[in-house]
């Protein structure tokens, strides 16, 4: 289950970062998920920088509990 966590962090982590880039820069097109909600156009930066937070947010809390067990 911790590994599961761990995945999903990392994907959020990636799909944050991936968007900031295409933001910026225009790369990672195909692959970004911001970019294809409708709700979330004219936030697209803010979402992303919520991605990695939260990805951030779930590695941090799915590493704390692998050292207590």
């Amino acid at each position: 289950m911790r590994k599961l966590v761990e995945l999903l962090g990392f994907l959020f982590l990636i799909q944050g970062a991936g968007g900031l880039v295409y933001e910026w820069i225009g790369w990672f097109r195909l692959w970004v998920v911001v970019r294809y909600l409708d709700f979330l156009q004219g936030y697209e930066i803010v979402a992303n920088i919520g991605l990695i937070v939260l990805g951030l947010l779930v590695l941090t809390v799915a590493w704390s509990v692998s050292r207590k067990a």
